[in-house]
Protein backbone atom coordinates (compact mmCIF):
# COMPACT_ATOMS: atom_id res chain seq x y z
CA UNK A 1 0.00 0.00 0.00
CA UNK A 2 1.38 3.68 -0.73
CA UNK A 3 2.62 5.62 2.05
CA UNK A 4 0.25 8.41 2.69
CA UNK A 5 2.71 10.88 1.41
CA UNK A 6 2.82 8.91 -2.28
CA UNK A 7 -0.75 8.95 -1.78
CA UNK A 8 -0.77 12.60 -1.06
CA UNK A 9 1.39 13.73 -4.22
CA UNK A 10 -0.97 11.43 -6.56
CA UNK A 11 -4.26 12.41 -5.40
CA UNK A 12 -3.26 15.92 -5.71
CA UNK A 13 -1.29 15.43 -9.30
CA UNK A 14 -4.80 13.94 -10.32
CA UNK A 15 -6.64 18.00 -9.86
CA UNK A 16 -5.86 21.01 -11.93
CA UNK A 17 -2.95 22.79 -10.19
CA UNK A 18 -4.87 24.77 -8.00
CA UNK A 19 -7.28 22.40 -6.27
CA UNK A 20 -4.59 20.17 -6.20
CA UNK A 21 -2.92 22.63 -4.10
CA UNK A 22 -5.95 23.56 -2.14
CA UNK A 23 -6.21 19.60 -1.72
CA UNK A 24 -2.71 19.24 0.05
CA UNK A 25 -3.48 21.90 2.54
CA UNK A 26 -6.79 20.48 3.40
CA UNK A 27 -5.33 16.46 3.28
CA UNK A 28 -2.31 17.55 5.00
CA UNK A 29 -3.89 19.35 7.82
CA UNK A 30 -2.70 22.94 6.79
CA UNK A 31 -6.00 24.28 7.93
CA UNK A 32 -8.66 22.82 10.46
CA UNK A 33 -10.80 19.80 9.97
CA UNK A 34 -14.00 22.09 8.90
CA UNK A 35 -12.29 25.33 7.50
CA UNK A 36 -13.80 28.78 5.69
CA UNK A 37 -12.80 30.71 2.77
CA UNK A 38 -10.92 32.97 5.05
CA UNK A 39 -8.32 29.87 6.15
CA UNK A 40 -7.34 28.68 2.47
CA UNK A 41 -6.66 32.78 1.75
CA UNK A 42 -4.69 33.30 4.58
CA UNK A 43 -2.28 29.76 3.56
CA UNK A 44 -2.54 31.34 0.02
CA UNK A 45 -2.67 35.06 -0.12
CA UNK A 46 -1.50 35.84 -3.37
CA UNK A 47 -5.36 34.28 -4.38
CA UNK A 48 -8.65 36.81 -4.59
CA UNK A 49 -11.23 35.78 -2.49
CA UNK A 50 -13.44 34.69 -5.04
CA UNK A 51 -10.95 32.49 -6.49
CA UNK A 52 -10.72 30.18 -3.22
CA UNK A 53 -14.54 30.41 -2.90
CA UNK A 54 -15.06 29.47 -6.66
CA UNK A 55 -12.38 26.37 -6.15
CA UNK A 56 -13.83 25.39 -2.90
CA UNK A 57 -17.49 25.48 -4.91
CA UNK A 58 -15.66 23.28 -7.51
CA UNK A 59 -14.42 20.53 -5.49
CA UNK A 60 -17.76 20.53 -3.69
CA UNK A 61 -19.50 19.59 -6.42
CA UNK A 62 -16.78 17.30 -7.38
CA UNK A 63 -17.09 15.58 -3.81
CA UNK A 64 -13.87 15.88 -2.25
CA UNK A 65 -15.35 18.61 0.07
CA UNK A 66 -18.39 19.32 1.76
CA UNK A 67 -20.30 22.39 2.22
CA UNK A 68 -22.50 23.67 4.44
CA UNK A 69 -23.84 27.02 5.31
CA UNK A 70 -23.10 29.10 8.58
CA UNK A 71 -26.09 30.34 10.10
CA UNK A 72 -26.83 34.11 9.25
CA UNK A 73 -23.80 34.01 6.90
CA UNK A 74 -23.17 33.95 3.65
CA UNK A 75 -20.31 31.65 4.05
CA UNK A 76 -19.87 28.33 3.92
CA UNK A 77 -17.71 25.90 6.34
CA UNK A 78 -16.14 23.38 3.90
CA UNK A 79 -14.44 19.87 5.56
CA UNK A 80 -12.28 16.91 3.40
CA UNK A 81 -14.78 13.92 2.05
CA UNK A 82 -11.99 11.13 3.13
CA UNK A 83 -8.55 11.31 2.84
CA UNK A 84 -5.96 10.82 -0.57
CA UNK A 85 -6.33 7.46 -0.38
CA UNK A 86 -9.85 7.28 -0.53
CA UNK A 87 -9.85 9.88 -3.16
CA UNK A 88 -7.46 7.47 -5.24
CA UNK A 89 -9.43 4.80 -4.97
CA UNK A 90 -12.68 6.91 -6.11
CA UNK A 91 -10.99 7.75 -9.57
CA UNK A 92 -9.26 4.35 -9.99
CA UNK A 93 -12.58 2.70 -9.70
CA UNK A 94 -14.20 5.14 -12.51
CA UNK A 95 -11.70 5.24 -14.50
CA UNK A 96 -11.61 1.39 -14.19
CA UNK A 97 -15.77 1.51 -15.37
CA UNK A 98 -15.01 3.67 -18.30
CA UNK A 99 -12.27 1.61 -19.65
CA UNK A 100 -14.63 -2.04 -19.11
CA UNK A 101 -16.88 0.71 -20.53
CA UNK A 102 -15.49 1.12 -23.87
CA UNK A 103 -13.59 -1.88 -24.24
CA UNK A 104 -15.30 -4.38 -22.67
CA UNK A 105 -14.21 -7.95 -21.95
CA UNK A 106 -11.01 -6.99 -23.69
CA UNK A 107 -9.99 -5.15 -20.49
CA UNK A 108 -11.15 -7.32 -18.11
CA UNK A 109 -8.56 -9.71 -20.43
CA UNK A 110 -6.20 -7.21 -20.21
CA UNK A 111 -6.25 -6.65 -16.25
CA UNK A 112 -6.54 -10.27 -15.49
CA UNK A 113 -3.11 -10.69 -17.61
CA UNK A 114 -1.72 -8.17 -15.63
CA UNK A 115 -2.77 -9.75 -12.23
CA UNK A 116 -1.19 -12.88 -13.53
CA UNK A 117 2.11 -11.15 -13.69
CA UNK A 118 2.42 -9.25 -10.58
CA UNK A 119 5.20 -10.50 -8.05
CA UNK A 120 4.48 -12.71 -5.24
CA UNK A 121 5.16 -9.50 -2.98
CA UNK A 122 2.92 -7.05 -4.48
CA UNK A 123 0.35 -9.64 -4.54
CA UNK A 124 0.35 -9.53 -1.35
CA UNK A 125 0.36 -6.02 -0.96
CA UNK A 126 -2.83 -5.90 -3.16
CA UNK A 127 -4.39 -8.29 -1.46
CA UNK A 128 -4.15 -6.67 1.74
CA UNK A 129 -5.24 -3.00 -0.11
CA UNK A 130 -8.81 -4.88 -1.06
CA UNK A 131 -9.30 -6.00 1.92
Amino acid sequence: MPSDRSALARAAALLGPLEGRIMRAVWSGAVGKTFVVRDIQQLMPELAYTTVMTTLARLAQKGLLTAKSVPKQKAHRYQAVGNPADFLARASRQDVDEIVRRYGDAALAAFAEELDRLSSERRRRLEEFVK
